[in-house]
């Protein structure tokens, strides 16, 4: 039996891959972000006096530990919650930025989950070392800056690691140096695009950097290595030959 060449059926196409976003973050720092965004679309839409309260009760107030009688619910919670409350559009915006450029590394090599505590911990230090250089002050420190400091000291310390892996050296104590030094600079200048002339926690960002840069080893307790992306597809057989 012969078949004619017009009867011939031409191939199927091979399947065709799905194509890379166009921003593509670790599900870990898309929700941050996506929580930063949320809460303060939240404190743009409510009333001047209710955002204003908002502020006070779960931003950060050093007086409520030391002037105050009792640090009250406020006091328990604010040291984490002022993390994700931010006094401007472009205040958050400059924060955003910075926690995807940052965070995005830390969450690729070190997982999601490890990127959330170092946020935390990183805020929860740069809240205590503004407590310590201002424990009488009633004005609220709100902001993710001590958290992203902390995310970029541990990007620092990935950089040195995977540096002597290749067995080469970085310095990181003069990079640190600069960016404590240009943290102190700005406390004496305001935050762009806050409303009300709100200056910089210097002390949160230095407190929230030390704490990402000297307690990294801390979170890399148990990790396990992670394969290159462009081999997490490929059958360990296939590898093998």
């Amino acid at each position: 039996m012969s078949i004619r060449p017009n009867d011939r059926k031409p191939p199927p196409p091979p399947p065709r891959r799905p194509g890379k976003p166009a921003v593509n973050l670790p599900p870990a720092v898309g929700w941050l972000i996506g929580i930063n965004v949320a809460v303060y679309l939240v404190t743009a839409v409510i009333p001047v006096d209710w955002t204003n309260a908002l502020f006070f009760n779960l931003g950060f107030v050093p007086a409520r530990w030391t002037v105050l009688d009792q640090p009250g619910w406020q006091g328990l919670i604010s040291p984490f919650t002022h993390q994700f409350l931010h006094a401007g559009p472009v205040h958050l915006i400059v924060n955003m930025v910075m926690l995807a450029a940052f965070g995005a590394g830390v969450a690729k090599l070190l997982g999601g989950r490890r990127l959330v505590a170092i946020y935390l911990v990183s805020g929860l230090a740069g809240a205590g070392l503004h407590y310590a250089f201002y424990p009488a002050t009633t004005i609220p420190v709100v902001g993710a800056s001590g958290a992203i400091s902390g995310l970029f000291g541990a990007v620092l310390r990935l950089m040195a690691k995977q540096a002597q892996v290749i067995g080469r050296r970085t310095r990181i104590l003069p990079i640190a140096l600069i960016w404590v030094g240009i943290a102190a600079i700005t406390g004496f200048t305001g935050v762009p695009g806050a409303s009300g002339g709100a200056q910089v926690a210097w002390a949160a960002h230095v407190g929230g950097f030390l704490a990402g840069l000297l307690t990294f080893d801390l979170f890399t307790i148990g990790l396990r290595p992670r394969r290159p992306p462009h081999l997490r597809d490929v059958d360990d057989d296939d590898v093998r030959g």
